[in-house]
């Protein structure tokens, strides 16, 4: 996954022909200059938002966490990684968003385990 969007913009350019303007072999074909196409916006949606993260966090800090993920907390703190992620998987609608999801509950349960030592 591309880290910026000014990376993307960089990987914009302009290749040169491959076509050599001959009739037959590996470079047959008329030459020409494949011009830069436009970035897709699924790519660019796919980027990390630095006032996205910003507002989700302090969300989080007002509201805590979901019912669901408060269930996925006391799972795991009983070590029931998978039963966490079968949970996870049937809330959320696939396999990858249940791993995402418990990943991202564990390691907010270790930072407030650091914060409290």
């Amino acid at each position: 996954m591309v880290n910026a969007w000014t990376e993307l913009k960089k990987n914009r350019t302009v290749t040169p022909a491959t076509g050599a303007g001959v009739r037959v072999g590996l470079k047959k074909g008329y030459a020409t200059t494949k011009t830069s196409r436009s970035v897709n916006p699924a790519k660019r949606q796919a980027l990390h938002k630095k006032k996205l993260e910003a507002c989700r966090e302090i969300i989080l800090e007002v509201a805590g966490l979901s019912p669901y993920e408060r269930r996925m907390t006391e799972l795991l703190k009983v070590q029931r990684e998978k039963r966490a992620l079968r949970f996870a998987k049937r809330r959320l609608g696939s396999y990858i968003r249940g791993k995402k999801k418990r990943e991202l509950v564990s390691t907010m349960m270790r930072k407030q385990a650091a914060k409290k030592k």
